[in-house]
């Protein structure tokens, strides 16, 4: 990752939206810092408790209250701060609550994107823009073959579909107002979009995730219930998206025509494994534990999903760090020290962070 991006960071002025969400909030402090001056825009904390009030990031960053639906408050946010680069995290990120909440779901996930590159079109600062989406966004064959780029978008519930229609909208606006052709003629804006799933890592506490509801059980000397144990999913650690997102940023800043395209991060196949498992490894890491299997048939949810990821191992020589088994350490030794020792956990954040920064310079990505 070039020492940390090239330096391209800091001192500049970035935009995240879903600031206060579980990735948006590693986005923060990484980008903090690499000395970036960010300003968040995102609806209040999702769950409580939350990484972004318990690293109180708020005192950090300016920190706005805003819901990507509000294009008014968006676009006043932009002019006032003139961003030169945003990264849009902001979404309702959950199947089965897309199921209970479609509308709200299509509202943000589709909607708000919008509102997100109107937003950008009005703003001269904006140089790159990188539209975070999902692994979900492609129409799922159950395949063992892993999702290329081109390949098409759908999704069976409400929330893969928002997030393929996403992936549509950007194509669009990439055609019809960023396109590389007229890059330095028509506008100076570089758009990509990003699509990986399935992070795991210290601060998670959302519901229907399946690491939160272990530690959850765990934490509480309960059983851990599991609804889907053979399905499959390109399970990695939180900081490698984070990691190919920054680097794809830094990239398009360098470079903007060259890599304005749609980007899957993703594992290892060897790290690609079923719930069952990862349960299995959770218990033996937290020392302790049980779990059950209750098979719920009342919402679909995909058994096989993979991303083929050469295209940015190959064109921005991008790889993982962590295989499964330091992913799963790293993500359980965050919540025993949460547990612990709750007034370090600033500090351990950080050395988690740099840990992950120092074994990607020693494998020289």
């Amino acid at each position: 990752m070039k020492d940390l991006f090239n330096g391209v960071y800091k001192n500049k002025r970035v935009l995240i939206t879903g600031h206060t969400g579980f990735k948006g909030s590693w986005m923060t402090l990484w980008l903090k810092e690499m000395g970036a001056h960010i300003i968040g825009y995102s609806l209040d904390p999702p769950t409580n408790p939350s990484l972004f009030e318990t690293l109180k990031l708020e005192k950090e960053i300016i920190h706005i209250v805003g819901d990507v639906r509000d294009e008014k408050k968006l676009k006043e946010t932009f002019k006032k701060y003139q961003p030169e680069i945003v990264i849009h995290m902001a979404a309702q990120p959950l199947v089965r609550y897309s199921y209970i909440n479609p509308k709200e779901t299509y509202e943000t996930n589709v909607i708000g994107t919008l509102n997100v590159f109107e937003a950008v079109r009005e703003t001269d600062s904006v140089k790159v823009i990188i539209n975070v989406t999902s692994d979900k966004c492609y129409q799922n064959k159950e395949w063992v073959y892993g999702y290329r780029e081109n390949d098409p978008m759908g999704g069976y519930d409400p929330y893969s579909s928002s997030k393929g229609c996403a992936e549509l909208l950007t194509t669009a606006y990439r055609n019809s107002f960023f396109n590389p052709e007229g890059y330095g003629k028509t506008h100076s804006v570089a758009l990509a979009s990003v699509r990986a799933g399935n992070v795991i890592g210290g601060g998670d506490w959302a519901a229907d995730r399946l690491i939160p509801d272990c530690i959850r059980s765990l934490s509480k000397k309960e059983k851990i219930y599991i609804r889907n144990p053979q399905a499959i999913r390109p399970w990695q650690y939180i900081l490698e998206p984070l990691s190919g997102y920054l680097w794809l940023g830094a990239l398009l800043w360098i470079n903007p025509t060259k890599y304005s395209e749609g980007w899957n991060f993703g594992p290892d196949d060897e790290n690609i494994l079923t719930v069952e498992d990862i349960v299995k490894k959770v218990i033996h890491l937290w020392g302790e534990g049980e779990y059950e299997v209750i098979l719920d048939k009342k919402f679909y949810e995909s058994k096989l999903l993979k991303l083929d990821t050469s295209k940015a191992r190959f064109y921005l020589k991008w790889r993982p760090v962590y295989n499964i088994e330091i992913a799963l350490k790293e993500t359980v030794n965050w919540y025993k020290e949460y547990f612990n020792n709750p007034e370090n956990i600033y500090n351990y954040t950080l050395k988690q962070l740099y840990n992950y920064i120092n074994s990607a310079k020693k494998k020289k990505i």
